[in-house]
């Protein structure tokens, strides 16, 4: 990704040093912010919530650098990075904290940004669950070529690919019986983003979207982005995407092949973080038979 959001300088006067004196007298403090993002829908919409807001990125950095003192600007820098991945949008950032007046024992050129600095690079890294299905044309080779567009995905590594199972479609008209799978992986891209990407491996496989639940080519469902049992999955509910998957945690044809591939796999329900295990445990399978053999990976 190439789009980027940049703060520069932004001045505060604080303490914050190891030496003693610092603690106690103010000196100043420059911030350099920059953010990697998907900027094409903020720029095709022109609406605020489809971008970061420079505002508010600039207001967390006032407030991080304004905290009760810290030893070191490393610190400093690493707390800013991480409040700009905290936000769903965000992919990527490289904070720079600049101390000019830093008493290193020796002379800097005065005027400018002279003096010492820290910078930091931090990527989005969150779990992604995703899961396939086929039930037109040849499935086998249509998923297993789905799985590699998804390892070819960038931004988008695979960790693991459930086993193929063999199920009955739940709603819709009249249709053929699905092969599903789920694929668990890390991604940096911001979850709509992700789900462009999905949507266009779909459209490659002669996806279309004419009959809702109806029988199609191959379907890439976005189940999940982030891990509920350490509380940093998002939950997202706008026209375009919902997160977690409003459906997923009832449906068997996701929950069997997802504990396949995690067996530790935790789903966020209406009731809180919930065991993928002990759902299926609760829930009739009678309709998900084991698939053909496959190799995804």
């Amino acid at each position: 990704m190439t789009d980027r959001i940049a703060l520069t300088q932004v001045a505060v006067t604080t303490c914050h040093g190891v030496l003693k004196h610092e603690k106690v007298t103010p000196q100043r403090f420059f911030v350099d912010i920059t953010i990697e993002c998907d900027l094409s829908r903020a720029g095709e919409s022109d609406q605020l919530d489809r971008t970061i807001s420079y505002a508010d990125v600039a207001q967390d950095a006032v407030r991080i650098m304004t905290q009760p003192p810290v030893d070191l600007i490393e610190t400093l820098a690493e707390q800013m990075a991480a409040a700009v991945l905290a936000r769903p949008a965000a992919e990527a950032v490289e904070v720079t904290v600049h101390k000019p007046d830093a008493p290193a024992g020796v002379d800097f050129a005065t005027g400018g940004l002279t003096g010492p600095s820290v910078s930091v690079r931090r990527e989005q890294d969150r779990q992604v669950v995703i899961a396939l299905g086929a039930n037109l044309g040849d499935r086998l080779a249509t998923l297993q070529s789905a799985v590699r567009s998804l390892e070819r995905t960038p931004g988008l590594e695979l960790v693991a690919v459930s086993g193929l199972f063999e199920t009955t479609p739940v709603g819709g008209p009249p249709q053929p019986d699905y092969y599903n799978a789920v694929a668990v992986g890390r991604s940096r891209l911001a979850p709509w983003t992700l789900l462009e990407r999905l949507h266009a491996i779909e459209a490659g496989r002669g996806r279309t979207r004419e009959i809702r639940w109806g029988a199609r080519t191959l379907d890439l469902d976005l189940i999940q982005v982030g891990d509920p049992a350490a509380d940093t999955d998002l939950v997202l509910d706008t026209d375009e995407l919902q997160l977690p998957h409003p459906r997923a945690a009832q449906r068997a044809f996701v929950l069997v092949p997802w504990l396949g591939a995690d067996p530790l796999a935790v789903v966020r329900t209406t009731d809180g973080a919930e065991k993928v295990a002990t759902l299926v445990a609760e829930m009739d399978c009678s309709d998900i038979q084991v698939g053909p053999a496959w190799s995804p990976l």
